[in-house]
């Protein structure tokens, strides 16, 4: 019994570790510089501003979908990057190094 206890204990420590580890290799991309950039609640410019980010801040890439096309400093894109539950801004406006998914599609 104390072996499977250990056990039990010690794969709980080991997972504790991974998911800390996880939380701190998200990798975040910058949005262009001198712009403050809207975060919209769908992939599209229809849909509402939910908060507007600051100048100079990264952000997380948790999935892309396409939705309407906006020109920013990085080019024309159809990619919406989704950086939070309910929350997408313009890939245009993120500075990814490529005009390609860098994420997978949202569902």
């Amino acid at each position: 019994m104390a072996m499977e206890e250990a056990t039990e204990e010690a794969t709980a420590e080991a997972t504790a570790g991974a998911v800390e580890t996880a939380a701190y290799t998200v990798k975040r991309y910058p949005v262009a510089p001198g712009y403050r950039i809207n975060v919209r609640s769908g992939p599209g410019t229809q849909y509402s501003v939910v908060k507007v980010l600051a100048e100079g801040v990264r952000v997380p890439i948790n999935c892309q979908k396409p939705g309407t096309t906006v020109t920013g400093p990085y080019g024309t894109s159809n990619l919406w990057d989704n950086i939070a539950n309910g929350q997408f801004v313009s890939d245009a406006y993120v500075n990814t190094g490529t005009d390609g998914y860098v994420a997978v599609r949202c569902s």
